[in-house]
């Protein structure tokens, strides 16, 4: 049985309900079949990736390279939000729980979109996202630049659950 899968390269093809049978427009429809958009879905290497958006970064090395840096400082900054004490003990309970939900959104908005882009299956986007967790927790969550043991609270935020 058949899904429409190419498991020669992992890449999907779109369900048969997206081609036409009428005849009038055989034409339109062959030419479309050429242009039709693949989507991998293994791991694979390269520049031409579609990340987050239609068309993005495009097929061009420089724009490639903005967004793996892009991939990289959004991982970078769920883990600074993970770990980060914005929020003064001396402020009201209700203005503290909603600068600390708004912080929660945000930190799991860019941790989906992290997410997002790794799910293009490309092994430079994994790698950045990877090196952006990595570091920022190198930074904001390990002992490696502190002195003295750990504080109770760490963090205005829990900690992420999968």
């Amino acid at each position: 049985m058949d899904h429409g899968m190419n498991h020669d390269d992992g890449m999907m093809m779109p369900p048969p309900s997206s081609m036409s049978n009428n005849p009038m427009n055989h034409h339109t429809d062959s030419h479309n079949m050429g242009m039709m958009h693949m989507m991998h879905m293994t791991f694979f290497w390269g520049k031409n990736a579609e990340i987050l958006f239609s068309g993005w970064p495009g097929r061009r090395s420089g724009m490639y390279a903005l967004a793996l840096v892009f991939v990289f400082i959004l991982s970078f900054l769920v883990e600074w939000l993970s770990h980060c004490k914005l929020i003064k003990s001396g402020n009201r309970h209700v203005v503290a729980g909603l600068l600390q939900t708004t912080l929660h959104a945000l930190r799991v908005g860019l941790a989906y979109l992290v997410m997002l882009a790794v799910m293009s299956f490309n092994v430079g986007v994994f790698l950045a996202a990877v090196a952006g967790h990595t570091l920022g927790f190198l930074l904001f969550g390990s002992r490696v630049f502190t002195k003295s043991p750990p504080p109770s609270k760490t963090s205005d935020l829990p900690p992420m659950s999968c």
